[in-house]
């Protein structure tokens, strides 16, 4: 298993990024996207990490990201 943290480039600046790879030949890809940021969701919140957990286990390739102003994501909550 592979845990890569990356950051995108996007027209509001950076984007922080997790991708996760459970086997070398995944079955498929999950993006696992977060609450709304004003009710505190983020890329690390619990039900996220274990909906990563699970599609990782599973074999697949996840992606997960922080909205727009959230943790090293830049730009502004909208």
């Amino acid at each position: 298993m592979a845990t890569q943290r990356q950051t995108l480039s996007g027209p509001a600046g950076q984007l922080e990024v997790v991708v996760e790879q459970g086997s070398d030949t995944p079955p498929f890809v999950a993006i696992v996207c977060h609450p709304h940021p004003l009710f505190g969701g983020t890329m690390d919140n619990k039900v996220v990490t274990t909906l990563t957990r699970l599609a990782r286990d599973e074999g697949a390739v996840v992606v997960r990201f922080n909205f727009r102003g959230v943790g090293e994501s830049q730009g502004a909550v909208s």
